[in-house]
């Protein structure tokens, strides 16, 4: 694998790791504040998070050795609004930035598993964003956010609220592989 491709996906693998662990706290934090449903979110957000890991870690398995990683993003325990806020930012940068640059380096490079790594966890940071969105949007108004199941393909972390989809539309993973978090 190329440096340039593996020096991205350690840091991916760093950030998505940090951020799973970001969520799972943030979520018990919003649960202590009584927004049960934005809890269920950032733990299952969380679940996301940790799937884009273990394919960026993956996606390096022929790079021999051992390595450092570094995340590089902040950590706070804050009120619930502002850890949406914190979430949010950290999903834009993701779309925004991070991922379109790193698949381009992988594309250029021709290491296909990275481009398939970091595009799933693209596609799903896009649905984050707009679900912390909404739920900051309910919080800020004094309110838990309404919110139906949320399903997490264990593949590619496609997250979608109410059903699963028979196949994902990210990946083609079948409707079992999704995780419900009711």
């Amino acid at each position: 694998m190329h440096e340039m491709t593996a020096a991205n996906l350690r840091s991916a693998f760093g950030g998505e790791s940090m951020a799973h662990m970001r969520y799972k706290v943030w979520g018990a934090k919003a649960g202590a504040e009584g927004y049960p449903n934005v809890a269920r979110l950032f733990v299952a957000i969380a679940s996301a998070e940790q799937v884009h890991a273990t394919g960026h870690f993956k996606a390096m398995k022929d790079v021999g050795g051992a390595f450092l990683v570094a995340a590089g993003g902040g950590f706070g325990l804050t009120a619930t609004s502002e850890n949406l806020a914190g979430a949010i930012q950290g999903e834009n940068f993701e779309v925004a930035e991070m991922y379109p640059s790193y698949i381009a380096v992988a594309e250029d490079q021709d290491e296909k598993a990275a481009v398939r790594s970091c595009r799933y966890a693209l596609e799903a940071e896009k649905l984050h964003a707009a679900l912390y969105t909404r739920a900051k949007e309910a919080v800020d108004a004094g309110k838990d956010v309404e919110l139906a199941a949320v399903q997490v393909c264990s593949v590619c972390g496609h997250t979608v609220e109410g059903d699963a989809p028979d196949a994902c539309p990210i990946c083609a993973a079948v409707k079992a592989k999704f995780t419900a978090f009711e």
